[in-house]
């Protein structure tokens, strides 16, 4: 049985699961060339390739996989973004996050504010996949504003993983951060 999706709630965000209805504001997120410009996925150039997304999301929490919550602003509910772990690892006690947001909503917090919020829940041992005791992330170079929000939740810059990812027809470096449960400060 699938547990109920966790609907979570901060100072000025709601965090929810992504319904086929957010298909326009996927699609309005991941076709902006900012967004991807650092992404394993291409620009979105069509309306289903939205549709897809959602529900390779949705699959991956009803498979116990995964959790990716849409971040809406509590003003007005509107999609602005995304968070969660892509994968995580009962066994291992671990997981990978992940997020993005639209442009227009840079350097406001609020993806400091999502990340946080999860990392809550995660290190609490609030989600279906049981406690976890480590929490990764991925970024590509150059990709200064994520290390920064990284870097600001407690997140250990543990080193460069030369040519690990693969997407966009080239390889890619990844430099890996880390947050062990004993580091994170609620």
């Amino acid at each position: 049985m699938i547990a109920m999706f966790p609907e979570l709630k901060s100072e000025r965000l709601n965090l929810s699961k992504i319904e086929k209805s957010d298909s326009a504001a996927v699609f309005s997120l991941f076709s902006d060339d900012a967004v991807t410009h650092y992404y394993d996925l291409a620009t979105f150039e069509t309306p289903e390739q939205a549709d897809a997304l959602i529900q390779l999301f949705n699959s991956r929490y009803e498979a116990q996989l995964g959790i990716r919550w849409a971040i809406r602003l509590q003003a007005g509910g509107d999609l602005i973004g995304t968070c969660g772990f892509n994968v995580w690892s009962p066994k291992m006690q671990n997981a990978v996050i992940g997020y993005d947001l639209m442009p227009i909503h840079w350097g406001r917090g609020y993806a400091r504010e999502a990340v946080s919020t999860i990392l809550n829940l995660a290190f609490g041992g609030g989600l279906v996949c049981g406690p976890l005791h480590r929490i990764q992330a991925d970024t590509v170079p150059g990709n200064h504003a994520s290390e920064s929000l990284l870097r600001n939740l407690g997140f250990k810059d543990e080193g460069l993983r030369r040519e690990a990812g693969f997407w966009k027809g080239r390889f890619h470096d990844l430099k890996c951060f880390g947050l062990l449960k004993s580091e994170f400060k609620a």
